[in-house]
């Protein structure tokens, strides 16, 4: 949506630019963008597109805060249920209750099978283990790169341009 608003400005402020550029080769670069920033909106459409992303991060930080917050309180809650179910299992054992018919639910008291407790898992046989995939350190190859390895397979780009931006 943004794009679409700013590239007809980009646009225009390219062709004064150029413009400007032809009939006064010698313009310094200062005085060409107060120039520029007098005749387009481009630097006041750049401010309020960067203001939207600072909003966006803002909001996008307190929903984080909030989902870390959701998810505690859902293993709560989850944690509660599980202690909540292993103390009816405690007490219908105990007093020998197999099953409780409720208007909502039904509740059955049942054996579970046994389940795999490991006492000593260096002793476990090979026989028993899956062997993993190896998996790239992406890490590793970049820093070997950099520092003027070659590395067959893989290079470094010629990297990009990125905004630094300061809010404090």
């Amino acid at each position: 949506m943004q794009n679409r608003l700013i590239a007809p400005e980009l646009a225009r402020h390219e062709c004064l630019r150029g413009q400007i550029q032809r009939e006064f080769p010698d313009v310094d670069e200062e005085t060409l963008n107060d120039t520029l920033a007098g005749m387009t909106d481009l630097p006041e459409m750049i401010a309020a597109v960067l203001r939207s992303a600072l909003q966006d991060l803002a909001l996008a930080r307190g929903l984080r805060g909030r989902v870390v917050e959701m998810q505690e309180r859902l293993a709560r809650l989850e944690d509660g249920a599980q202690k909540k179910r292993q103390l009816i299992t405690a007490v219908m054992e105990r007093a020998e209750i197999r099953k409780l018919v409720e208007p909502d639910f039904t509740v059955t008291l049942r054996r579970t099978p046994p389940a795999l407790r490991l006492l000593h898992e260096e002793e476990i046989p090979a026989d028993f283990w899956r062997p993993q995939p190896p998996k790239l350190d992406r890490q590793a190859v970049t820093t070997a790169l950099r520092g003027g390895r070659l590395v067959p397979g893989a290079m470094l780009d010629n990297g990009g341009t990125t905004i630094a931006l300061r809010t404090k």
